[in-house]
């Protein structure tokens, strides 16, 4: 009997031979630049449609804006609920004097996570973590590791450990490269900026009962951490699909066409109710500090966790039953 550590420090090696976290590291680091500069254009085609500079003077264009597409009763119910939603928001934010988005470096990374967390970063996520298991069959490696003397489940426990590591780094990686890249356009300035967090969507209901105000640094903190627990929980099912599926292309493309599918049914799902107990569905969990309207109604953070959480034990329940009872050598 061992301890998981020389198993742990094995698997990392493995997944630093394979160059697949460094790609997806070098992925990050060129689309940020991208998004940054996406940003920056953004911000100057508003100052130069609204003719100002003060956040208040165009947050108060913009809710004029809203209301007036608000008055087309041609629009769908669905997108109406999403504008009255946002309408209030921006009026909360005016009457409270908080910039909504006021540019720096902090909210650009806190935006970034926000649109990130829905797809692309559960991607790659997938992508390192479709073959940790496949790949032993495929390069034959299987045979020599399950020969040692150690126990199947502490193998695959130690699988599990080091891609929840390599999660927490391509997090933590994408939070760092962000700030430092899009700081150097915008400043990197903002951390105590005052953030509305707490707001509350029901249907057609907008509560800031429990609306409050906190900094900048911690708002992106939570929201990091729910990201966060979202890719995990990826990671959980892309382990399950690799003990699975024995090839690696197959895996990682079941992987993938299942994140992307589910960034497709999360617009079509609104009539749907039974949807919100799918994994896809319930991954962009940094909305709920937003005060966004859910996907599908009802839908509110504690359900979407428990959700998410659900799934997560059953695909690590499966994985190591079928790791450890699976003859595997043949």
């Amino acid at each position: 009997m061992i301890n998981l550590y020389p198993l742990i420090h094995n698997e990392t090696i493995k997944m630093l031979k394979k160059r697949r976290f460094l790609v997806i590291i070098l992925i990050i680091a060129i689309m940020i630049p991208v998004f940054t500069y996406a940003q920056l254009k953004v911000s100057e085609s508003t100052r130069k449609q609204f003719g100002t500079t003060d956040w208040h003077a165009t947050t108060q264009q913009h809710i004029q804006e809203i209301t007036n597409r608000l008055n087309n009763s041609r629009m769908p119910d669905v997108y109406k609920q999403y504008l009255q939603v946002q309408l209030k928001s921006l009026q909360y934010s005016l009457d409270k004097n908080i910039d909504p988005s006021s540019p720096n470096g902090v909210t650009f990374t806190r935006d970034f996570f926000k649109n990130a967390f829905g797809l692309f970063i559960p991607l790659m996520v997938a992508i390192i973590a479709a073959d940790i298991v496949s790949s032993e069959h495929s390069t034959g490696t299987i045979k020599i590791l399950l020969t040692r003397p150690v126990r199947r489940w502490k193998v695959l426990m130690s699988k599990w450990i080091t891609l929840t590591l390599f999660i927490s780094l391509i997090v933590l990686m994408t939070g760092v490269l962000c700030y430092a890249i899009s700081g150097f356009v915008f400043g990197y300035a903002g951390w105590n900026l005052p953030v509305i967090t707490g707001l509350q969507v029901t249907g057609t209901d907008f509560s800031t009962a429990n609306a409050h105000v906190i900094p900048q640094w911690l708002f992106l903190i939570m929201e990091m951490g729910l990201g966060w627990f979202s890719c995990v929980v990826v990671g959980c099912l892309s382990l399950m699909v690799s003990v699975l599926v024995r090839s690696t292309a197959a895996g990682m493309g079941i992987m993938l066409a299942t994140l992307i599918a589910g960034t497709i049914l999360v617009n079509m799902v609104s009539s749907w109710e039974s949807a919100k107990y799918l994994f896809m569905v319930n991954l962009e969990t940094v909305n709920f500090l937003n005060g966004t309207l859910p996907p599908v109604p009802g839908l509110t953070l504690p359900f979407s966790l428990t959700v998410l959480s659900i799934w997560a034990l059953a695909s690590l329940t499966v994985s190591f039953r079928v790791f450890t009872k699976r003859d595997i050598l043949n």
